[in-house]
């Protein structure tokens, strides 16, 4: 039996996941197994699989990561369990801290450090804005209780006891804060490193917060009144975040501050908008 299974929910982005395998291709050995499951893609997955032998394709029907991840805890007996995205790049030493870590009764959340699929030269406002906004998972794993499921590792023991992913809001921010509520630590662990790509474009990034913010909506108990007030601070938040833009290290030159701020601007007030119209109707 394997000590590590290493779940990868996929939909149609082949490229993405290819690199990913790759990233995984030198370091594992008989005691890991990567389990992919493909969440419903149109595209066929026979060349990735005649490509990374290796690699287990699982087929979950039920659209969503939460119950693709789900699927494939399903299709392993792994003692250890981690979790990521199907567009993250591996550190090569990710496997051997995997190890290091899993057997553990606990959850860990490693190092989400981003990167631009385009030239520094060509950096878009909503990868700018990824640059300076996204993916803090020390943060949040120190402040806000709960690890991205970008980079998320536990033992079966801990997920069978605090039970699968639920869909239709935040997996992760709600699974983590099961886990804690059970009585399991939370440890962000810099070591256990891969890095994910950055938003490429404005459409890109609106479909992320499209999404997000109605699970936040069900994460909160659907209480309009207080969804109203988050709206509204929401809308004067890029105030506070105007000097986190000007000061921020991932930034270079007044021109790339200028795209990072007008992104900053136009997607909080468009958050806002979505959020004032579900405060009022209590639909998305």
């Amino acid at each position: 039996m394997c000590e590590l299974a290493v779940i990868i929910p996929h939909l149609n982005d082949h490229d993405r996941l290819r690199r990913c395998l790759h990233s995984l291709s030198g370091q594992r050995d008989s005691r890991v197994e990567v389990i992919v499951v493909d969440n419903g893609s149109t595209l066929d997955l026979g060349d990735l699989a005649r490509e990374f032998p290796w690699v287990r394709m699982i087929l979950e029907p039920v659209p969503g990561a939460g119950a693709a991840r789900n699927a494939g805890v399903k299709g392993t007996t792994a003692a250890a369990l981690a979790f990521l995205d199907c567009d993250c790049v591996m550190a090569p030493d990710w496997v051997e801290t995997a190890l290091d870590l899993g057997l553990h009764d606990a959850v860990f959340g490693g190092q989400v450090a981003l990167f631009d699929e385009t030239s520094p030269a060509r950096r878009s406002g909503a990868q700018l804005f990824e640059q300076v906004f996204a993916f803090r998972n020390e943060a949040y794993v120190t402040t806000k209780g709960f690890s991205v499921t970008a980079n998320l590792l536990t033992s079966r023991r801990v997920f069978e006891a605090v039970g699968p992913f639920r869909t239709g809001l935040s997996e992760d921010v709600d699974w983590c804060k099961r886990a804690r509520a059970a009585g399991y630590d939370l440890h962000y662990v810099a070591e256990l490193q891969v890095r994910h790509p950055t938003r490429n474009d404005w459409a890109a990034l609106r479909r992320k917060w499209r999404r997000l913010v109605p699970e936040q909506f069900v994460e909160q108990g659907r209480h309009r009144p207080r969804w109203a007030l988050r709206a509204a601070l929401t809308a004067l938040s890029p105030l506070k975040d105007t000097a986190k833009v000007l000061r921020s290290r991932h930034l270079t030159g007044p021109l790339e501050r200028a795209k990072c701020l007008a992104t900053l601007y136009r997607l909080r007030l468009v958050r806002a908008c979505w959020m004032g119209r579900q405060a009022l109707t209590g639909r998305a």
